[in-house]
Order: structure tokens, then sequence, then C-alpha cells
């Protein structure tokens, strides 16, 4: 594993050592327990490479260079996801070489931006829109560069994309007319599916999203435009895209770390999902006991998202996280296990906006600090 490089952040707030015993670590922060990240890495190579698909790894989940390395060192990743310029710039900073950004570009300075990267990293991005062709058309042209674009369709998210058919096959023959810009094939991320709960439902929710696409590419294919990606596909969802045969990038980004949600998504035996573990946890302090049957510890808002929900506290079945404010959060303790300066792990409802809450991750091997890691991108939302 790689520790702090030539990419850390210089400054203040580092919760730990290398070396440290987890018990000395300063709470609340961000840990990663190396041994199950490892296996989730391994795992999801496995099935792909199974399958015989890529892997395209989205680095919104982690936002970090070192994370991004080991996906494509280790994780056989063919080269990353980002949501926005400033993710990829970061990414590409760091080494990486191939980064789609998975998302509209629609500000002109941010396309130039994109541009002036592409000089140094394959780049490409998403389209459902025709005049913002014509923007990123002229941008390549100014910057003597070739931009991929992916025209990206709705296949049941309901959020960006043109609808399946006639309107990407518009968008795909317009980027191929162009002297600046190569079509590359499909975006086709059925986001919404992610994490429907039940199994069967969630194949109906991508059974659909696979036929969309695949009368898509069938469509374009037949006007003599060859898609060589058909990206989509999620932790929740990426075997269903897999095995589709029309399918052949997928964008996973949380199975590295996975949270409490995903916890709540169930296979297709009724357990919830555990080809994957959690590896992604808050370090939290106990740091009140007055109220009985009650604790209080010191990780609230400002370092745990709860927009999926309240964290779940992590080797104790009879304790409960039951609210959340700025800076604590109070846990149900009707056996009064708890006391005070107590550590304990917890689980967050949501890893990605977690982690961009946090400056480092403390990596853990055998209960000591193994490894530090920068949240390279964090805040980087524009």
């Amino acid at each position: 594993m790689r520790s702090v490089n030539d990419n850390a952040v210089v400054g203040f707030n580092i919760p730990a050592e290398v070396g440290m015993p987890l018990a000395e670590v300063c709470t609340p922060a961000l840990i990663v327990d190396l041994d199950a990240f490892e296996q989730n890495v391994a795992t999801l190579r496995q099935r792909l490479q199974a399958a015989g698909v890529r892997l395209r790894a989205h680095a919104k989940t982690h936002k970090s260079i070192d994370i991004a390395r080991y996906q494509i060192d280790h994780g056989g990743a063919c080269g990353i996801c980002c949501q926005k310029v400033a993710e990829a710039e970061v990414m590409v900073a760091g080494g990486i070489e191939d980064v789609l950004v998975s998302n509209q570009v629609t500000d002109p300075v941010k396309i130039d931006r994109l541009a002036r990267l592409a000089r140094n990293a394959r780049i490409l991005v998403c389209v459902d829109d025709a005049d913002n062709i014509d923007v990123l058309a002229a941008a390549a042209s100014k910057h003597a560069i070739n931009f991929e674009c992916l025209v990206e369709i709705d296949c049941g998210a309901g959020r960006c994309g043109v609808e399946p058919g006639a309107a990407a096959l518009s968008l795909a023959q317009k980027i191929a007319a162009s002297d600046s810009l190569q079509f590359a094939g499909l975006q086709a991320y059925q986001g919404a599916a992610q994490h429907i709960r039940q199994f069967a439902e969630r194949r109906q929710a991508l059974e659909a999203a696979i036929a969309q696409t695949r009368v898509s590419v069938e469509l374009l294919s037949n006007a003599g435009l060859e898609c060589d990606i058909v990206a989509g596909a999620g932790t929740g969802s990426y075997y269903f895209e897999a095995a589709s045969g029309i399918y052949n990038e997928m964008q996973c980004g949380s199975y590295i770390f996975m949270d409490a949600d995903y916890q709540r998504v169930l296979d297709e035996s009724g357990a919830g999902i555990s080809e994957f573990c959690n590896s992604l946890f808050i370090w939290s302090s106990i740091m009140s006991t007055a109220r009985a049957q009650h604790a209080v510890c010191d990780a609230g808002l400002k370092v745990i998202s709860a927009d999926s929900g309240l964290p779940v506290v992590y080797g104790y079945e009879d304790i409960e996280y039951v609210s959340i404010s700025d800076e604590h959060g109070v846990l149900a303790d009707p056996k009064q296990q708890l006391h005070l300066n107590q550590k304990l792990k917890l689980i967050p409802g949501h890893c990605d906006p977690t982690c961009n809450l946090h400056d480092w991750y403390v990596g853990i091997r055998d209960d000591r600090v193994e490894c530090l890691w920068p949240v390279s991108a964090r805040g980087l939302a524009f």
C-alpha cells in the first residue's frame, strides 16, 4: 500500500501517523479497513474479467488519486470516471491518463479547461445537447485536441440524457461529422435503480434500461456508427449490465467501501448484498453518557452524511444511532454498555458525500495505521 506521497496535502488536520495503533487515531476520522478494501477491489475485478467487460471505476466515490491508482494497478480498471472538470484536473495531475467525465460539461469556460486537460490525457465527455456539441468542437479545434464524446441516453433515471433511439442517433451523427470530435459510444446509466431494495424490482428496471440501450446501439450500428463504449452500471446493478451482451464498460464506485444504504439492497436470495463488505468507517469517540440509556459521540453532520439515513454502529446490534446534529450523534444504548472516550466504528449511510467531508483516509490493517491517503479532490464541485 502507498502512504503519504508527492500529492499529499500540506497542512493541518491530519488525524494519525503511520504506525500508530488504531486506538490512538484522533476522532472523528475517516478510516479504511485495508483488508476489506483490497478484497472488494479483487472481487469486482474477478467478476468483470469473467464477464468479459471493462471497469472504468468511478472516482466520485473516493476523490482520491491514491485509490484511483490502486483501482487501475490492482483492480483492472481501464481508467476512471469523474463527475466534475475539477475532479478530472486533479486526477490527471496525479498521473491518471484515461478519464471520462460522465456528465455534461456545458459552460464554455469549463469546456476550455477540459480541452487544455486533453493535451495530457485521454479525455472523454458525455453530451445530450446539439448546441453543446458545437461548443465542444470549437474548443477542441482551438486547442488542437480531440474530444471523445459519449451520447447520454435516459434509460430510466429521469435525469440527464436524450430519449433512446432516434434522438441519440441524431447527436451521434453530428459528433461523427465534426473534424475535432470523435463519437465513442453511449452513456446509459440507470442511476435510480442502484438502490431499489427488492431484487426482482431492480432486475425489472435494469432489463428495461438494457432493452432501451440495445435498441439505440442497433440503430447506430445500422447507420454505420459503432459504439466502442457502451457504459453505465453501478455497484447495485453491474451484474445485469455485465451479462447483457450490450454494455462493455462498468462504472462502479461504491463497491470499494459500501455503506449502510447499500446493506439494505437485497440479492436474489433476499439477503443483503454480500459480495462486497464494509471497508469505510467513521472512527468516533463517546463524549457524554449523562443521559441514562443514551450516549453521545463526536461524529455529526460535519463528518458524516445523513442524506441516505443515519449511520449504523458497527459491531453492536443493540446500540442505535438515533439523531444527528452538527457536531454530535446521539446513540440509544439500552444496556448502558458505552463509556466516556470509548471509540466506535460507524458505517455511513452514504459513502460518497461522507468522503467529501474529510481531508484524509486513514488506512488500517491489524488495528494499526498503515497509510494515509489525501482526499485529493475534496470539495471540488466545479
